[in-house]
């Protein structure tokens, strides 16, 4: 047995190569912890002619073949070949280490963490991997255990900020408004410097954009429509600019003046769900609405019989679901899309609210001098979610990223200010080294994941927040090669029900394929919820793309295939796996009656799933047949609760907008995956090797790493 390791720094095992041919002596404690001192003796009769350790040898050669089995996603086989490893060694902390990444990739969260925790006790106290793996554990358990909660009860706290001014150069001036954008970027309106420049999560200007010929005149606000156009108000142009998604100018909007149509230092501006454009014409102490396509529809604000008194200094404003808010001194008000005065949602407890912007899962955050504010509109509750900078500050404008974090322009400080949850500043970012390719040896291929304590992707990291290493070196030759998040590819496995009750409906499954492949670029496989699962088609046993009668016959299914006994559990995994080597954005589709079955959860449990799907970056969607009412009424919890687990949607095959929008906005799913690779500069003796890598990645004030190792190929 082998004892618990003092701390110590990892060495990769490098026997002479003549010398381990000969003779096979392998130290095999110093491949995994490094320890100072030697392992006990092995009984006598596990030792061999010259004292070769025969468990030594075997346990190598199983964790060598759990490690390359890791990193095609074999996660099973990983499995197995680590625990024959410990079977051989006990206790040694690099195979527990591995056996808990196999694991977690599995989805059997709770195993894992007792793996990771083992192993770190057997490298001792303070060692730098006992560090990473207590981290890695308290992670996972508190993602587990975190108790429901909303958005409200979370505190923002300022994490660092992009500031206009630095080193004697000016970067914008006095900005106004602030839009994050799904890579990570994000647009800032400079009013004072008259133009809007995209910064990445870095704070580096990406490009600027100052207008048409004759510029900008003092832009304000900034707003995107469905169609990825932006919307850019001029206060002193009296016009609004509609700009391309990539801020390149095209047309305007009304001109300057008192008469309908016309605009006097517009501010704040919104669009609602169909595109229609909601303008705070502050001269005019009214609110300016246009169609699509620019045309003037009316205006609204004014005194009302009703005994609405009329807008008197109109600033923030957000507009959903038939109801429009405008903010205006310390009030809020509520109209219809019409401009009907609906009332009164915030009377009281606001100084002099001005950004209004809709919060994920409800409520506005509005901006009241340099605090940050969220308002329920049906409560009228407000929460302070922080506060940014001084009291001298104004911030006018707030918007939560696709990180979590909530950007605020301060006008007064010229600066943009990044708010982090507390939570996720305490515990830093998730980082975990999903893969190592050295086919190419020495060059090196790693695919590398980073996530937020809740398993939120982070997104727009380049080259300059990753640092590889080579046994506390800087890694050769570090190029940056792929991230996730820029990705438009999609992965789709489409997985059916053979229920006796889902038999009926085989025009409706063949309807649904026909919308998901179109919906998908790529369908990976077609998988049947037998007894049995199987697949019905798979791209991957293809030589060819699939041909519409292929697809048709897969959809529907041998009339053998339908069963009582049928088995989503294994379905579902047998699906996801399929996924695991393509595309990182990626999702498994269920088609079916929404109804799990008896046997749904006979192998694996729903948490398991979920796990295994969202620590493979793997979204789950299902498409309900039949009559909607009906499975609406009576669908098992499982499914909603799968979808909301991995960012998915329940919805029916024949609602009005169909499922395609919802598929295509796969393609924009946040992906946290990122791709780099090196030059080792490690002797690979012959591919004997076990050779370590760690990551690090670092964003403003946090950061994150994992450590892990590979064998080069065998010579």
């Amino acid at each position: 047995m082998a004892s618990a390791r003092s701390p110590g720094k990892v060495r990769p095992f490098r026997p002479g190569a003549v010398i381990a041919a000969l003779t096979g002596i392998l130290v095999f404690s110093a491949v995994f912890a490094g320890a100072q001192e030697a392992p006990p003796e092995p009984p006598a009769p596990n030792r061999g002619p010259a004292g070769t350790d025969r468990n030594a040898l075997y346990a190598r050669e199983e964790f060598r073949l759990g490690v390359q089995s890791f990193n095609r996603y074999a996660f099973n086989e990983a499995i197995l070949s680590f625990e024959r490893a410990l079977s051989y060694r006990p206790g040694e902390a690099l195979i527990l280490e591995w056996l808990g990444r196999a694991y977690y990739r599995s989805g059997l969260e709770e195993i894992a963490i007792r793996q990771w925790q083992t192993a770190a006790e057997a490298y001792g106290a303070g060692a730098p991997l006992s560090l990473i793996l207590s981290g890695k554990a308290e992670t996972v358990r508190n993602r587990r255990n975190a108790a429901l909660r909303t958005d409200a009860a979370v505190r923002y706290v300022e994490a660092g900020s992009f500031p206009g001014r630095y080193d004697g150069i000016t970067a914008f001036r006095q900005p106004s408004a602030v839009l994050p954008l799904e890579d990570g970027s994000a647009w800032v309106v400079a009013y004072g410097s008259n133009e809007i420049v995209q910064i990445d999560v870095n704070g580096i200007i990406r490009q600027r954009r100052r207008g048409p010929l004759n510029g900008f005149d003092r832009p304000y606000d900034l707003a995107r429509g469905g169609d990825g156009r932006l919307f850019l108000s001029e206060y002193r142009g009296g016009r609004i600019s509609v700009l391309s998604p990539a801020g390149e100018w095209l047309a305007y909007i009304g001109s300057r003046g008192i008469a309908p149509g016309q605009l006097m230092g517009p501010q704040n501006i919104a669009l609602d769900e169909a595109d229609y454009l909601y303008v705070v014409d502050y001269g005019n102490r009214r609110i300016a609405k246009f169609d699509p396509g620019g045309a003037f529809i009316t205006s609204f604000g004014g005194r009302e019989a009703g005994g609405f008194a009329g807008l008197l200094s109109p600033t923030g404003i957000a507009a959903r679901e038939g109801r429009v808010f405008v903010a205006d001194g310390g009030k809020i008000y509520a109209f219809d899309p019409d401009g009907l005065y609906l009332g009164e949602v915030i009377g009281a407890g606001l100084l002099r609210p001005e950004g209004l912007r809709f919060f994920p899962g409800g409520g506005l955050i509005t901006t009241d001098g340099n605090r940050l504010l969220l308002v329920d509109v049906n409560t009228a509750l407000i929460t302070e979610l922080g506060v940014a900078g001084n009291s001298r500050g104004r911030v006018l404008s707030a918007g939560l990223d696709r990180n979590g974090n909530i950007l605020a322009v301060n006008f007064n400080t010229d600066e943009v200010l990044v708010m982090t949850p507390v939570d996720s500043l305490a515990s830093g970012l998730f980082v975990q080294i999903d893969r190592v390719i050295a086919d190419n040896f020495p060059l090196v291929t790693v695919e590398v994941q980073v996530q937020d304590r809740n398993r939120r992707p982070v997104v727009g990291l380049e080259r300059r927040n990753f640092l590889l290493s080579e046994e506390g070196q800087a890694a050769a030759e570090q190029n940056f090669l792929y991230a996730g998040y820029r990705s438009a590819e999609t992965d789709v496995a489409v997985l059916f029900e053979r229920s006796p009750a889902s038999r009926p409906f085989g025009d409706d499954m063949v309807q649904a394929l026909r919308d998901i492949s179109a919906a998908s670029s790529r369908v990976v496989s077609v998988v049947s919820a037998s007894e049995t699962p199987f697949r019905d088609w798979s791209a991957a046993a293809s030589s060819a793309p699939p041909i519409r009668a292929d697809l048709e016959k897969a959809a529907r299914g041998g009339a053998e295939s339908y069963t009582a006994r049928w088995r989503f559990d294994l379905a579902l995994r047998l699906a996801a796996t399929d996924l695991l080597p393509g595309a990182k954005k990626r999702a498994v589709v269920y088609v079916g009656t929404g109804r799990t079955g008896e046997l749904a959860w006979d192998r694996y449990a729903m948490s398991e799933l979920a796990a295994y799907l969202a620590n493979n970056g793997i979204v789950f969607y299902a498409v309900l047949l039949g009559d909607s009412n009906h499975q609406d009424g009576s669908r098992q919890y499982e499914i909603d609760y799968l979808c909301r687990e991995t960012g998915g949607s329940v919805m029916r095959l024949y609602r009005p907008e169909g499922i395609a929008p919802v598929l295509e906005a796969l393609r924009v799913t946040p992906s946290g995956s990122y791709i780099l690779n090196y030059r080792s500069l490690l002797p690979a003796d012959f591919g004997r090797a076990y050779l370590p890598i760690e990551a690090e990645v670092y964003l403003l004030t946090r950061s994150g790493r994992d450590r892990t190792g590979y064998f080069p190929p065998l010579e």
